[in-house]
C-alpha cells in the first residue's frame, strides 16, 4: 500500500481567491487542501506549456550564420 506524504506547506492567495476556494470547499464538504489539490490535478497539463521565467527572459537564440562556399 503507496504511503500518503502529509508534509506542511504554506501557500498564499489573494484574498478573493481564497473566499471562493473557500466557498466551493463548502459547497463541495471538501478541505481546502483537496479543492487546491483537485485543481492541479485539472490544470497541471495548462501549466506546463506557459513558459518559465527562464524560457521569457533569455535572448532569442542567434540564427546560424549562412555557410560560405569558398571558390575551389
Amino acid at each position: 500500500m503507496a504511503t500518503t506524504d502529509h508534509r506542511k506547506q504554506s501557500l498564499y492567495f489573494p484574498e478573493d481567491m481564497l473566499e471562493e476556494i473557500q466557498r466551493e470547499a463548502t459547497r463541495q464538504d471538501r478541505s481546502l487542501s483537496w479543492i487546491v489539490q483537485q485543481a492541479w490535478k485539472v490544470a497541471r497539463g495548462d501549466i506546463r506549456k506557459m513558459p518559465s521565467v527562464n524560457d521569457v527572459l533569455s535572448p532569442p537564440p542567434r540564427p546560424a550564420a549562412p555557410a560560405r562556399h569558398l571558390p575551389r
